[in-house]
């Protein structure tokens, strides 16, 4: 059986550590090619400008910083991509991305790969 996330680049924007290593590890499990992780908006936006992704996961926040206009910047790009959040009001995110996948926090490996899998798919239509 084949990987879902096999040989894709994956772009994580996240800025706690242990959760941007757990990400990393389930997109390599996954297949993934190579696995880029951004702790901050400057470190996604270099990341994103010298490399091209196939897939991002973008936590809702980074501390007190909203990562909508990143989100916006990647859905203009064309590169689909997960919010993964702990918050549970996410009206932000369903009024400006209808239709985004949101895993919440904490979230199994299923789930991620299951949300990029998917996002992936609806960007192809």
């Amino acid at each position: 059986m084949t990987a879902l996330l096999d040989g894709l680049r994956i772009l994580v924007l996240e800025d706690e550590f242990l959760i941007a290593m757990d990400v990393e590890q389930i997109c390599r499990d996954d297949g993934a090619a190579d696995v880029a992780i951004a702790r901050t908006l400057e470190e996604a936006d270099a990341a994103i400008s010298s490399s091209a992704f196939d897939a991002a996961v973008v936590d809702l926040r980074l501390g007190n910083v909203s990562t909508i206009p990143f989100a916006e910047k990647l859905r203009q790009d064309g590169i689909p991509f997960v919010f993964a959040s702990g918050y549970t009001d996410l009206t932000e995110i369903a009024s400006s991305f209808p239709g985004a996948s949101i895993v919440g926090k904490p979230y199994s490996g299923e789930d991620l790969v299951a949300a990029l899998t998917a996002a992936r798919k609806n960007k192809q239509r």
